[in-house]
């Protein structure tokens, strides 16, 4: 399997800038790992956060500074305050809840919970995995480029945490498995347009 793992083989101190800032928020994380997808929404909202690179060969991971933290081993994970969170969907939503200006139904947030739960269940595991991509692309795509053929974002005109959370399993795809996308020329608009932010250059982009 070959996607953006929460346990990830691949890190190093010397080809990623750490910040350095003295934010409350703190992002764990490791290359080539989900925190990237987290650290993008990060930087669309503004918020300002430390982002924590964890050597997982020299097992920093698995110390237990950083299981008190997350008794799972894995990454991401923020700490925010006292706060304590990991699983990359679930602090999407959590940042979404916190930080975005507008107050939002019920219903709006079950949307919202439908395409993080989607991106981190389905697309995460169907597009990356080769014995069932080839059957399993068509199935999600068809229906994703249908519903980005007449508005910019899943919800809208307007980026939201579903985006980040769908668009960042797409935009890995098309770079870690090559997925081809030009039957489906809605959805290779809108990895495109989301490639194109400043905010997915410096995170997701520039890995």
């Amino acid at each position: 399997m070959s996607y953006p793992t929460q346990e990830s083989e691949f890190s190093s101190h010397d080809n990623f800038e750490v910040s350095q800032s003295s934010a409350q928020l703190k992002l764990y994380g490791a290359l080539r790992s989900r925190a990237a997808i987290v650290q993008w929404y990060l930087e669309e909202l503004g918020v300002p956060y430390e982002y924590i690179l964890l050597d997982m060969k020299a097992g920093e991971h698995k110390q237990q500074e950083y299981l008190s933290i997350n008794p799972m081993g894995k990454v991401p994970a923020i700490v925010d305050g006292d706060f304590k969170l990991w699983e990359s969907g679930a602090i999407l939503v959590y940042l979404a809840n916190k930080y975005e200006e507008t107050p939002i139904s019920l219903e709006e947030q079950s949307e919202i919970l439908q395409w993080v739960l989607f991106a981190n269940a389905t697309l995460g595991l169907e597009l990356f995995v080769d014995d069932r991509r080839e059957k399993e692309t068509p199935r999600l795509l068809k229906p994703l480029n249908e519903i980005l053929t007449d508005k910019p974002f899943l919800l809208g005109d307007k980026l939201s945490v579903a985006d980040i959370a769908v668009g960042s399993y797409l935009a890995y795809a098309k770079i870690l498995v090559n997925l081809d996308l030009k039957e489906y020329p809605a959805v290779a608009d809108y990895v495109m347009r989301l490639s194109e932010r400043p905010a997915f250059r410096e995170t997701i982009g520039n890995r």
